[in-house]
């Protein structure tokens, strides 16, 4: 199993440089074809307002659209020829999620970035997550990230959601040099985890050739995804793998949880399913 497909949302954003060249080493590592995507996303407008000023705003609109994409193609040709991996490059107008997400239903792996603090609404992962039924790298808003995939930590509670997280993952975990397996306050039972947490899916991932070991700790005082993020940091890993969404994204939004947690506060590269 490989990834043969790789999905990079592109845009004139700062981070874009990063998040673009951390899926071209992807792209080259597994020998992948990279699709640059940049949506050309307009606005929607209060009925009043488009019906005065609605051809001003839309010239306005198609200039910027049009110049973020010289600076986001721009981006993409510098990075292009380091990598030795076929490329392409989509151009398209349309809403951005669903934009997105309707190309991201046919690769095998899309990058997008972290939302930026103050914006409003779910955000673009938030939204992909949810509904593309593949899995989504999201890439820090601020930072460099020469090196991913070499030590990764796994959160795993023995959900759904965690188990089509490993399988989404595997192309990366089996090339690993270490798959931290990690279960925060594991629960038993059948819907639960084993004698020994973890121990299950690190046997299952060794057979895949995986070099994982698993841990499970508790902890009263911290939230888990506070806990991944502490963990992640002590074992120095450059990628967390999760399930997204285990309880409904409401329920997130009112009570709080891991998910929301690691999208807002994720301080290296998340591969997230749901």
């Amino acid at each position: 199993m490989a990834f043969k497909d790789i999905l990079v949302h592109v845009d004139n954003s700062p981070q874009c440089g990063v998040r673009l060249g951390l899926a071209a080493r992807l792209a080259k590592d597994h020998q992948a074809h990279l699709i640059a995507l940049n949506v050309r996303h307009r606005q929607h407008l209060p009925q009043y307002i488009a019906a005065q000023y609605g051809s001003i705003l839309d010239k306005i609109e198609d200039e910027h659209n049009a110049e973020a994409a010289r600076e986001a193609r721009a981006i993409f040709d510098r990075i292009q020829p380091d990598y030795g991996v076929t490329t392409e490059w989509r151009d398209v107008d349309g809403p951005l999620e669903s934009t997105v997400a309707l190309h991201a239903r046919y690769v095998d792996l899309t990058v997008v970035g972290q939302s930026l603090p103050g914006e409003d609404g779910p955000g673009l992962a938030d939204s992909l997550i949810l509904e593309v039924g593949r899995p989504v790298l999201v890439v820090p808003y601020a930072g460099r990230f020469d090196i991913i995939g070499e030590r990764i930590l796994v959160a795993w509670n023995g959900s759904r959601e965690a188990t089509r997280a490993v399988h989404d993952a595997l192309p990366i975990l089996t090339r690993a040099k270490l798959a931290h397996v990690i279960a925060v306050n594991p629960t038993g039972g059948m819907a639960g985890h084993g004698d020994v947490p973890g121990a299950d899916i690190c046997l299952h991932l060794s057979r895949h050739g995986a070099n994982a070991v698993c841990e499970h700790i508790r902890s009263e005082d911290l939230n888990i995804g506070e806990m991944l993020l502490s963990r992640a940091a002590d074992e120095d890993v450059d990628l967390l793998v999760m399930g997204a969404y285990g309880r409904s994204r409401l329920r997130e939004l009112v009570m709080g949880g891991a998910t929301r947690h690691l999208l807002r506060h994720m301080t290296v590269p998340v591969l997230m399913s749901h």
